[in-house]
């Protein structure tokens, strides 16, 4: 049927030129986004600077954690780097942390144990932890990573401590998941791959906006001249990434993706695991400064302006030349861009599912956002 003899030409004329034009809205904010932005990403080759020597001090921060210290901590506590603290805060356990810890700390002279007792009328988050274990720091810079993350190689400490330069205090790594079988495996690690994206290229952008405790570090000078936590103590989540949207500026961060910087966390194994975590996560969004909670509100805005104009617009067989080319012109820039940035970022094997799990992730946020704005605080875990 020609659009024409249609009874109700002129509305439904109106109602598919205004539609074209969210199309067409959508499609341009994508690719400014990805060729001003992401593509500083694909592009971005390491400085290999001289190797540092700069004291460092590790800082973990443990709940019941014997397991994955079993695992973890021996490969941190020897790491291929001159001097360096690890700090493990012992933070309520109830299990055997507490004794493997004692243990441990016999038989290496850097490791220092921080404990802290159950107080049944005082309840306190992660937030409290980390701030103990960096008053027990010794040293200035300081590299943040969690009890069930796993250094990608010896050389961990040094790769990240060799993005430093004079002006630096935030250094940004990646914080990868292991892979398996499975699809919420690569959902999970699509999710970070993509969130790692964003916020790697903005700070490339000189517009850092947050960063993973999986994989981060600061020096102890800034975390005290900022007065830590102060400002976002009240809340749960947060002291990774709103640390770094409230003290990051243009000048004073650097990224660092090399393989051997990397670490690698344990995924969860079930999806109602994951989505309280992705709750936990994203209700920490609403704190950001509003340029950044703009930018990443334009990004994501765009790309439903996006895929949910061009199926209804090809259904109707309005303009639809135009909206193949402009889809597949997307799609080549971005599969352009993607395989550099998942390559660098190790996850290469998801680039042939990443256009299937990006719409599937239109779906998923929303709600995932929408839940987080219910959420109670909780103790951590």
């Amino acid at each position: 049927m020609e659009l024409f003899s249609l009874p109700y030409t002129f509305d439904f004329l109106i109602f598919c030129q205004v539609l074209f034009g969210v199309f067409v809205a959508g499609f341009t904010i994508q690719f400014i986004f990805l060729l001003f932005v992401f593509l500083r990403l694909a592009l971005f080759k390491p400085v290999n600077n001289e190797p540092a020597t700069e004291p460092v001090s590790v800082l973990i921060c443990a709940r019941n954690e014997m397991k994955n210290l079993r695992q973890h901590l021996e490969i941190i506590l020897n790491q291929n780097y001159g001097t360096y603290q690890v700090v493990v805060v012992n933070d309520c356990s109830w299990d055997d942390t507490g004794l493997y810890l004692e243990v441990m700390e016999q038989h290496y002279h850097h490791l220092k144990v921080v404990t802290i007792k159950e107080q049944e009328r005082y309840q306190h988050g992660k937030k409290f932890a980390l701030s103990l274990g960096i008053k027990a720091a010794i040293h200035n810079r300081l590299l943040f990573t969690d009890a069930d993350c796993l250094p990608a190689s010896e050389d961990w400490i040094k790769e990240m401590m060799m993005a430093y330069t004079n002006q630096t205090e935030i250094v940004l790594g990646y914080g990868a998941y292991q892979k398996s079988k499975g699809l919420l495996n690569k959902w999970i690690r699509f999710d970070t791959v993509f969130n790692a994206i964003q916020y790697l290229s903005f700070a490339l952008l000189k517009l850092p906006y947050m960063g993973v405790g999986r994989n981060l570090s600061y020096t102890k000078e800034l975390f005290f001249k900022r007065k830590g936590f102060a400002s976002h103590q009240h809340i749960l989540s947060g002291d990774d990434d709103l640390f770094v949207n409230e003290h990051a500026t243009k000048h004073n961060v650097r990224i660092c993706i090399k393989p051997y910087a990397f670490t690698v966390s344990i995924p969860k194994k079930n999806w109602n695991d994951w989505f309280k975590q992705k709750k936990r996560h994203l209700s920490t969004s609403a704190y950001y400064r509003a340029k950044h909670k703009l930018l990443l509100g334009i990004y994501h805005l765009s790309a439903y302006l996006f895929f949910i104009a061009a199926p209804v617009l090809l259904a109707i067989q309005y303009q639809w030349m135009t909206i193949t080319v402009l889809l597949v012109l997307r799609y080549l820039l971005q599969i352009f861009i993607w395989q550099s940035c998942f390559k660098k970022l190790g996850e290469q094997d998801l680039i042939w599912m990443a256009p299937f799990l990006e719409i599937f992730m239109l779906f998923v946020y929303p709600f995932t956002l929408i839940s987080s704005r219910f959420q109670k605080n909780q103790t951590w875990k």
